[in-house]
C-alpha cells in the first residue's frame, strides 16, 4: 500500500511538471556588425622637383625724355622810385654799423648831394643822418622838415613815402618823448630851487637870531 501510494505521487509530480508552460527562451539580439575599417594606403615614395633659380634682369636706364622748353619768366619790372627806395634801405642799415667817423663824412655828401638836387631819396637821406648822434649833434626840427613834403605827397604810396612815414613818425614820437623828459627834468629843477631858497631862508633866519642874541648879550653886560 506504501508502494502505491509512492509510485502516485510520482506521477502526480509529474504530471503537473508536464502541465506547467516551460519559459519561452529569450529572443536573440540583434549585435550590428563592426564598422569596416578601410586599410590604410600604402604612403608613395616623394621624389624633390629641382626648383629653377630665378634671374632678375634690369633693363637698361632710359635717357630721360627732353623736357619741352619752357617760356621765360618775365621778371616784374622795378621803376625809378623803386630802385631808390632798395638803395636807400641799403644805405640805412649800413648807416647802422658804421663809425662816427665814417657817418659824418656821409653825413657832408648826403648835404651836398641835397643842395644839388632835392629829391625825395635825398631828403630821408639827409634826415636818417641828422639823427645819428655819431654823425653830429641831433637835429630832429631839420629832419621832420626834410620828410614833410615827401609824407604830404597825395596819391598812392610810393616805396620812398612809405620810407619817410616810418621814418617821421620815429622821429616825431623820439622828439616828444625828448619834449616830456626836458618838461620833466625842468619841474624837478624848480622843486629843487624851491627846497633850496627855503633853506637857504631858514638858514637866513637861524643865522639872523644867532645874531640878535649875541648883541643882546653884549648890551647886558655893558650895563
Amino acid at each position: 500500500m506504501t508502494g502505491k501510494r509512492r509510485i502516485s505521487a510520482w506521477l502526480a509530480i509529474a504530471a503537473l511538471g508536464g502541465c506547467a508552460a516551460a519559459p519561452p527562451a529569450p529572443a536573440p539580439v540583434a549585435v550590428a556588425p563592426a564598422p569596416a575599417v578601410a586599410p590604410k594606403p600604402e604612403a608613395l615614395p616623394v621624389t624633390p622637383v629641382p626648383v629653377p633659380a630665378i634671374m632678375i634682369v634690369q633693363s637698361p636706364a632710359q635717357p630721360p625724355s627732353p623736357s619741352p622748353a619752357q617760356p621765360p619768366v618775365a621778371l616784374p619790372q622795378v621803376n625809378e622810385d623803386e630802385q631808390q627806395a632798395l638803395a636807400l634801405l641799403a644805405d640805412l642799415q649800413r648807416y647802422a654799423v658804421d663809425p662816427g667817423e665814417d657817418l659824418k663824412r656821409e653825413l657832408v655828401a648826403a648835404n651836398t648831394a641835397l643842395a644839388r638836387t632835392r629829391s625825395d631819396a635825398n631828403r630821408i637821406r639827409v634826415a636818417m643822418l641828422l639823427t645819428l648822434p655819431l654823425a653830429g649833434p641831433p637835429d630832429d626840427a631839420r629832419a621832420l622838415s626834410l620828410l614833410e613834403p615827401v609824407v604830404g605827397k597825395s596819391g598812392n604810396s610810393s616805396p620812398l613815402k612809405q620810407i619817410a612815414v616810418v621814418l617821421y613818425a620815429q622821429i616825431l614820437e623820439r622828439s616828444r618823448s625828448v619834449r616830456e623828459e626836458q618838461r620833466r627834468t625842468a619841474a624837478a629843477q624848480e622843486k629843487l630851487d624851491a627846497l633850496r631858497a627855503v633853506e637857504r631862508s631858514l638858514l637866513l633866519e637861524r643865522s639872523r637870531n644867532a645874531g640878535g642874541g649875541s648883541a643882546g648879550g653884549g648890551g647886558g653886560t655893558g650895563r
